[in-house]
């Protein structure tokens, strides 16, 4: 699943996947280039940083979500 967040020009893009059985990664890509990928051992604990993060980034003056869902 792919989305992304916006602030003024500058674009931040979030992926949430499936890596393995029992393996979950988030992955955000910074405007900037930089990438951070946290682990999860179950699919729960991805999606609560998922929210965890919608709500820093929109704190920060990001909005979105924005994009499409896979």
């Amino acid at each position: 699943m792919f989305w992304w967040f916006q602030r003024d020009k500058n674009l931040l893009r979030c992926e949430a996947r499936e890596v393995a059985t029992h393996a979950y990664e988030l992955v955000v890509l910074m405007p900037d280039g930089a990438e951070r990928v946290d682990k999860f051992t179950d699919a729960a604990a991805l999606y609560d940083r998922q929210v965890a993060l919608t709500r820093e980034l929109e704190s920060e003056g990001w909005s979105g979500p924005h994009g499409w869902h896979v």
